[in-house]
């Protein structure tokens, strides 16, 4: 059982939790008095007794704005208690999430992670944080009215001692089922919130393949599934709640009973029948509820349980050591590697990428171009043969010094749905110096004139062009000051002199490794890099400069031959 996961809902929140523990307990004393009071004055009429009478009224006249007081502070320290531990399970868990691979978050479904910050994160602010402090508060007020019971009256305690049995052995038996029944409806919230967002992702293939009715179908079906969980837990739930107040009746019923047939004895006084009768609601509610809320805690507890299980699955083991830059190369030597299939995508490659130099990466579809970029990302640690970084072997790394020294830049640029300049410093601060060179170098300085930097891009960039997203990507790799900047098939999808311009953007970029994944063959550009690396069915079968690779007159001068046919 993975507990990482509920410690921070009292980390640092302990006080606010003792307060409100110690402010349910005068609560509770509280209640008790108001039963106290209205036996006093029953019997104060009874024996006609007009001192007994105004000592209970003034006490209740100088106990009720206390109460209120005590009453106002507890919601307060409560509603404290639960947004610090919401706020703080939240966080933390986002802090698992985040620390996990590209590779690993790759391999799962964000629409799980989404449930599990709204549906479930809702759940568990209601039924285990809040619960936490009213199953304590009903825990004391039935030990504190089962000791004033006791003080007024021992034979009539036993018999509510007795009667409560009947409550208490319902809502046990009943009372685990809701557990399961809470755990059915996040699982098909999962499954909802997952084919929701897939729904939504793909609206445009979705418009254009005229696939409304499909899609409405499993939108349906899915949405017709977590509803009818729902129902039936919001139906078990109210067949405990009935069977419990059916029970609860029969035992407050039970106490008036024998309570009048003592105070016919003389046994007890008509007061103290009245002050059991009405301490029974401090009796009957925590039976009642406590069973309910307690499935209701222990069902929520499981999902924050679940959140942990899903924050240690695909999480592998990440490198020692750090890169503090790139000083000389990047080699691959006898490199071979696949996705888990019997056919290796990349095999035998020996590459080098020297500091500062500029190389193309080119072959046909499939031949694994964007997979030796993924590899030097640090992905897939799981190659065989070597791939070193100034000497230090890839696998021994840690993914966050590699991080620092190598970006990518991709042919869907992400664009967060902020302004042009959080999207560029990625809501990190830098000086003003360095923002304006990263924009001037990317090109975006008339994107800034035209709209200004608090320009908002709309959420993945809808606001943008194709080109503008592409040179804010740049920037981005520009301001985090990598040595390596990767490029993969970032021109594909746009015009061919926004392709031309971004191109020679980043060859025009000194200092920088730059490795280019490109389907553009053109002259002029390719005449520009240091070396080009052609790929064929996963193998390095060319490479060198553009004018060389053409008079040898092989694989590249074939595809180039084709390409431009």
């Amino acid at each position: 059982m993975d507990n990482r996961f509920v410690k921070p809902f009292y980390e640092n929140n302990r006080v606010n939790f003792a307060l409100a523990v110690l402010l349910s307990t005068v609560m509770a004393a509280m209640n008790i008095f108001i039963s106290w009071t209205l036996g006093e004055v029953v019997d104060a009429v009874s024996q006609m007794d007009g001192r007994a009478l105004g000592k209970v009224a003034f006490a209740m006249g100088a106990g009720t704005p206390c109460f209120l007081l005590i009453d106002l502070l507890a919601q307060w320290t409560k509603a404290r208690f639960i947004h610090k531990g919401l706020r703080q399970y939240k966080e933390q868990a986002f802090s698992a999430i985040s620390q996990k691979s590209i590779q690993a978050f790759s391999r799962e479904n964000t629409g799980t992670y989404l449930s599990a910050f709204t549906n479930d994160a809702a759940s568990i602010e209601e039924n285990y944080l809040g619960r936490s402090v009213t199953l304590l508060f009903y825990g004391l007020e039935f030990v504190l009215t089962l000791a004033v019971m006791l003080a007024y009256s021992p034979v009539l305690t036993l018999a509510v001692v007795v009667l409560c049995l009947l409550p208490v052995v319902v809502s046990v038996t009943m009372g685990g089922g809701l557990a399961k029944r809470e755990r059915k409806v996040s699982d098909l919230n999962e499954k909802f919130t997952a084919r929701l967002k897939d729904l939504l992702g793909g609206y445009a293939v979705i418009k254009s393949f005229q696939a409304e009715g499909q899609a409405r179908r499993l939108f349906n079906e899915e949405n017709r599934a977590v509803e009818t969980a729902k129902e039936k837990r919001r139906r078990y739930a109210g067949i405990l709640s009935v069977v419990s107040n059916a029970s609860g009746f029969v035992m407050q019923f039970g106490i008036f009973l024998i309570g009048a047939v003592l105070a016919m004895r003389g046994h007890i006084t008509i007061g103290t029948v009245l002050v059991f009768v009405n301490l029974c609601n401090s009796l009957i509610s925590p039976i009642q509820v406590i069973p309910e809320h307690w499935a209701s805690r222990r069902a929520a507890k499981g999902l924050a349980e679940k959140l942990g299980a899903l924050a240690r699955e695909n999480v592998e083991e990440d490198g020692k050591e750090a890169l503090l830059s790139l000083q000389k190369e990047i080699r691959f030597q006898g490199l071979s590697f696949g996705y888990g299939l019997d056919k290796d995508v990349l095999r035998d490659i020996d590459a080098v990428f020297e500091k500062g130099k500029s190389y193309a990466v080119v072959g046909a579809s499939g031949s694994g171009k964007t997979t030796l970029l993924n590899l030097l990302m640090g992905a897939h640690r799981d190659y065989k043969g070597a791939l070193a970084i100034d000497g230090h072997e890839l696998r021994g790394l840690s993914a966050g010094s590699l991080y620092d020294h190598i970006s990518l830049i991709s042919q869907d640029v992400f664009i967060f749905d902020d302004t042009i300049r959080a999207n560029i410093t990625m809501f990190a601060a830098f000086p003003r110096e360095a923002v304006d060179r990263a924009i001037r170098l990317a090109g975006l300085d008339a994107v800034i004139q035209e709209r200004g930097e608090s320009y908002r891009c709309g959420e993945n960039g809808v606001n943008l062009s194709g080109g503008e997203r592409q040179r804010i990507s740049i920037a981005r790799s520009l301001l985090k000051g990598a040595d390596v900047l990767l490029v993969d098939e970032a021109t594909s999808a746009l015009d061919n002199e926004t392709a031309q311009y971004i191109s020679s953007a980043i060859l025009d970029l000194q200092g920088l490794t730059r490795i280019v994944v490109t389907h553009r063959l053109d002259a002029a550009m390719l005449g520009r890099y240091d070396k080009i690396l052609m790929l064929k069915n996963g193998k390095l079968c060319e490479q060198g400069r553009f004018e060389q690779l053409m008079e040898e007159k092989g694989q590249f001068y074939a595809l180039f031959t084709v390409t431009n046919a």
